[in-house]
């Protein structure tokens, strides 16, 4: 029989929670209100370990988001036009159609065509949007959502926009920097190849003429060539399973968290990672609960938008928190993640009541720190990598002519 958690709240204010077991969930809430008690939550229980199910709907979200993904500007773009062409006073099926015809995107403009036939229909737009989950994210879908319950729509995809350009600008500047050290690595893993395959085997060819004992590096080197050169169909292949192994375990909730631990605590670049994550999670929330959305809401929203399991792990603790009773700071501060100024700042804002405000500008100061790690890290790791290459090609130079120098000096004597 399934078993549903629950929480109540009696005649007498008192406020209940626990498990029933029922044959529906219709069942378990008549049986709840016999006594005359207000239900505040009925769910279902899953009492089943189901990995195959949520790893497969993963997988399959990921290949969707894949296939459907149309870039961050294109859908900035369209945003703001959408929201000014409906704050001039055009119907949002006239809206899309403008812009379906202005559009230059084939992938999107396709998009914009269901779009408008479903708003035709007499479907809304957040419904039509819901349909085309690897195009516009859950986050994109509950504003319009929260904007059309408020009346304010156009204001909603305006900041929406606003948002959207602020995400946009903030993950160039990460791939910005970026660029060049994936640039430099892989152009070292190429130098390796041809090192290993191709130039150390030739040198073995003399050394092995000359009938010389080697020195244990050189030695070590080559064999470690002919090794490569043998199994290098091998090394790739492994090494693509492997990847793709490492890939498939990360779409599990224990591989997240173990890859999302593992990110933040490297040096420099966790905290690029973190404090970007903070971005993101003040300036949704603010947004979200500026717009109307309710705080549970918000909550389950954010766990979605932080893409971390860290983070998603500790905004389920706080949500549940909050749910039983305590305030937003209290339990931002109980999970051991979120910093003290944040943590202060939504103190302020809930005896304010400016909670939204507040979590906004905290957005921007974890924005200005995002540029700041970026800027440090684009003047330090270019020299660092070109040391770094320039040891790895000059060490194995060195190893690989060894002998030669040893060679020299025994004719020299």
């Amino acid at each position: 029989m399934p078993i549903f958690s629950y929480i109540i709240r009696t005649q007498d204010g008192v406020r209940k929670e626990g498990e029933i077991e029922a044959n529906n969930r219709n069942e378990a809430a008549e049986e709840l209100r016999s006594d005359k008690n207000i239900i505040i939550k009925l769910a279902q229980k899953d009492t089943s370990f189901d990995f195959l199910g949520p790893f497969l709907d993963r997988l399959q979200y990921q290949i969707t988001r894949f296939r459907n993904r149309v870039p961050l500007s294109t859908l900035v773009f369209f945003t703001r036009q959408l929201s000014t062409m409906f704050s001039a006073g055009l119907t949002i099926e006239r809206a899309l159609y403008f812009l379906k015809s202005e559009e230059k995107n084939k992938k999107f403009k396709k998009y914009l065509k269901i779009i408008e036939e479903n708003i035709r229909k007499g479907l809304l737009l957040s419904d039509a949007l819901e349909r085309h989950p690897g195009v516009f994210s859950n986050l994109y879908i509950s504003l319009v959502r929260a904007g059309e319950v408020s009346g304010q729509l156009s204001q909603t995809l305006e900041e929406l926009a606003q948002y959207l350009e602020t995400v946009e600008d903030t993950q160039r500047k990460i791939k910005s920097a970026m660029y060049y050290p994936v640039f430099i690595i892989g152009f070292l893993f190429v130098m390796l190849i041809v090192t290993f395959t191709v130039i150390i085997p030739q040198f073995s060819a003399v050394y092995e003429s000359l009938n010389a004992e080697l020195p244990l590096y050189t030695q070590i080197l080559i064999n470690t060539g002919d090794w490569f050169q043998k199994n290098i169909l091998s090394v790739l292949f492994l090494s693509f399973l492997g990847l793709g192994g490492i890939w498939l375990v990360t779409l599990t909730d224990a591989g997240r968290l173990i890859k999302d631990r593992f990110f933040m605590r490297i040096p420099i670049f966790g905290k690029l990672i973190l404090q970007g994550i903070l971005s993101k999670f003040c300036k949704t929330m603010g947004i979200l609960l500026g717009s109307g959305v309710m705080v549970m809401d918000t909550m389950k929203l954010l766990e979605k938008v932080v893409e971390n399991r860290v983070f998603e792990l500790a905004i389920q603790k706080a949500g549940k928190e909050i749910e039983n009773g305590t305030s937003i700071s209290v339990a931002f501060r109980d999970t051991g993640i979120f910093p003290p100024i944040m943590i202060q700042l939504v103190s302020t804002g809930e005896e304010t009541g400016e909670i939204d405000n507040l979590v906004l500008k905290a957005s921007d100061f974890y924005t200005k720190q995002v540029n700041a790690i970026v800027d440090r890290l684009t003047s330090i790791i270019e020299p660092a990598l070109i040391i770094l290459v320039g040891a790895v090609i000059g060490l194995i130079v060195i190893v690989t002519y060894l002998p030669i120098f040893q060679f020299g000096n025994a004719l020299a004597n």
